[in-house]
C-alpha cells in the first residue's frame, strides 16, 4: 500500500509538471504546443523530478509532522530541479531558444501546483483523522509532567491521526498520569493490552537516566510490528532540539551541536550555490560598474578583505568593495565605522547604507565559507570581546555566517556601541539557528531586497 502510494504521488508530480508547462504556454503564447525544444525542457524536468526529490524526503509520510515543512522542502526541490534543467539546456546552447517568461510562469505555476496539491491532501486527511479515520493508536511510557505533556501534545493535535489508547506509568509512587485511558502499572497486564488492542505506536516518554526501563521494554516489543520511539525531555540538557544522527555506525542524539540535520545542511549548500552563482551572473554589470566607482573615488585595491570566522570557529578571508580611504590599524584593535566617520569615502558611504559593498561575498558562498543567509560574521576582534560577555554568543557559529541574516533584517545592524545591541543580535541569532527552515531563509532574502537595504544604523 505505501508502494503505490509513493508510485502515485511520483506519477502526480510529472503530471503537475506537464500541467505547469502547459499552463504556462497558455498563458505566455495563447497556445498549447511549442515545439520540440520545449519538450525537452520538460521532459528534463520531470526526470530530474523523480530523480532528486525522493531525496529531499517529500515522499515519505509526513504524519504528525509540520505541513509548512512540507511545502519548503517541495519548493526547494522544485527549484533545485528547475535550475538543473537549466544547467543542460545551457550546456546544449538551447537556453537562449527559450522562453524567459514561460520559464518563469511554469516554474511558479507548477511549484504552486506541488504545495497546494499536497496541502489539499493532507487537509483531507486531518478532517479524516480527525472525525476518527485512518488512525495510529499510541502507547505512552512514562511519568510526571513530561509524560503528561507528551498526551496533551497528541490530545490537542487531533488532525496528526495519533490517538493516546493506553499509558503506562514506570513511576506510580512518584507522579499520576492524567489521561481518560486505561493506565497501567502492571508490566505484563500492559503488555497484553498492546498486542491485543492492535496498538501501532509505543512511545517512551522517559528521561535519558531511565536507560533499564527502556531497554526493557523495546526488547519486550522488538519482535512485535509496533513502531517504538523514544520521546526524551532533553530541555534541560540540551542546548537546541536533541536530533538523532547516525555517528560512525552508531546512534547519537545531539545535546550541543548544529540543530540543522545534515540534509537540511546539505540542501542549503546546494541553495547557496546554485543562488550565488545566478547573483553574480545577473549582477555582473553592477558589480563592474561599483567596482570602477570605487577604484575613482579614492586610492587603494578595488576590494576590502578581512578575516573572519566561519563555522566551526574556520577563519577565512571575507571580501568587500572598499568603502573606506586605506589607513592603518593598531594591532590587536579594530575602529567600528560611526556616523559621519571621515575615513568613509563619498561612494563609499552610499554602498554601506544600501550594504552593496557586500556583494562580494557571493564569492564566499561560492567558495563555501559563507552562506546566503545566516549570521553575519564578526571581526576577529568582536569575537574576542563579546564571546566572554555575551551569553551563547558562540554558538553562532554552529553554521555558516550569512551575507544577510534574522538579525540583520529586524534591525540589528552596524555600530554595536552598547553590550544590549550585540545581545539583542545574538538573541536573533540564535532564533534562526533553532527555527531554521527553507521558508525562512526565503523571507529574509525577500526582506533583505525589499526592506533591508536601506537602514539607518548603516554607516
Amino acid at each position: 500500500m505505501v508502494k503505490l502510494q509513493g508510485l502515485l504521488a511520483r506519477m502526480l508530480d510529472v503530471a503537475l509538471v506537464l500541467a505547469g508547462a502547459l499552463l504556462a504556454a497558455q498563458f505566455r503564447f495563447d497556445a498549447i504546443g511549442q515545439g520540440a525544444l520545449f519538450e525537452l525542457f520538460i521532459a528534463l524536468s520531470a526526470a530530474f523530478t523523480l530523480a532528486l526529490f525522493p531525496a529531499f524526503g517529500i515522499y515519505e509520510s509526513w504524519r504528525g509532522r509540520s505541513k509548512l515543512g512540507l511545502a519548503g522542502q517541495v519548493a526547494l526541490a522544485w527549484l533545485l530541479v528547475q535550475l538543473f534543467g537549466v544547467m543542460v539546456m545551457f550546456s546544449v546552447h538551447r537556453l537562449d531558444l527559450v522562453s524567459r517568461l514561460w520559464f518563469a510562469y511554469w516554474t511558479a505555476s507548477t511549484g504552486a501546483l506541488m504545495i497546494v496539491s499536497r496541502l489539499l491532501a493532507h487537509m483531507v486527511l486531518g478532517h479524516m483523522r480527525s472525525a476518527g479515520m485512518n488512525l495510529h493508536q499510541v502507547a505512552v511510557v512514562g511519568s510526571g509532567a513530561h509524560c503528561n505533556a507528551v498526551m496533551r501534545r497528541v490530545a490537542a493535535s487531533p488532525a496528526s491521526g495519533f490517538r493516546v489508547a493506553a499509558a503506562f506509568n514506570v513511576m506510580p509512587g512518584v507522579g499520576g498520569l492524567n489521561a481518560r485511558v486505561p493506565i497501567f502499572e502492571d508490566r505484563a497486564a500492559f503488555a497484553r493490552y498492546v498486542r491485543t488492542q492492535k496498538i501501532h505506536e509505543l512511545w517512551l516518554a522517559l528521561p535519558l537516566s531511565q536507560e533499564r526501563e527502556i531497554l526493557e521494554f523495546v526488547a519486550a516489543f522488538r519482535d512485535e510490528l509496533i513502531n517504538i520511539r523514544f520521546v526524551p525531555d532533553l530541555r534541560t540538557v540540551a542546548l537546541f532540539d536533541g536530533g538523532m544522527i547516525d555517528l560512525i555506525g552508531m546512534h547519537a542524539i545531539n545535546l550541543a551541536a548544529s540543530p540543522l540535520s545534515p540534509n537540511a545542511l546539505a540542501q542549503k549548500e546546494i541553495f547557496d550555490r546554485f543562488f550565488a552563482a545566478a547573483a553574480l551572473l545577473g549582477l555582473a554589470p553592477l558589480l563592474a560598474a561599483i567596482a570602477i566607482g570605487v577604484k575613482l573615488s579614492s586610492r587603494g585595491p578595488v576590494l576590502f578583505t578581512q578575516l573572519r570566522k566561519g563555522a566551526d570557529g574556520r577563519v577565512f578571508r571575507i571580501y568587500k568593495f572598499r568603502s573606506m580611504r586605506v589607513h592603518t590599524e593598531h594591532a590587536g584593535k579594530l575602529t567600528q565605522a560611526t556616523r559621519g566617520d571621515p575615513r568613509v569615502t563619498r561612494v563609499g558611504a552610499f554602498l554601506r547604507r544600501t550594504s552593496l559593498d557586500e556583494l562580494p561575498q557571493f564569492f564566499n558562498v561560492l567558495r563555501g565559507d559563507m552562506s546566503v543567509v545566516g549570521p553575519r560574521p564578526h571581526a576577529l576582534e568582536h569575537d574576542d570581546h563579546y564571546g566572554k560577555l555575551v551569553s551563547g554568543y558562540i554558538q553562532r557559529y554552529r553554521i555558516k555566517p550569512g551575507i544577510t541574516g534574522w538579525a540583520q533584517v529586524n534591525g540589528y545592524r552596524g555600530e554595536t556601541d552598547r553590550i544590549e545591541k550585540m545581545e539583542g543580535r545574538i538573541a536573533y541569532d540564535l532564533y534562526y539557528l533553532v527555527n531554521w527552515s527553507f521558508w525562512l531563509d526565503m523571507r529574509i532574502i525577500a526582506a533583505t531586497v525589499f526592506k533591508g537595504l536601506l537602514h539607518s544604523n548603516a554607516y
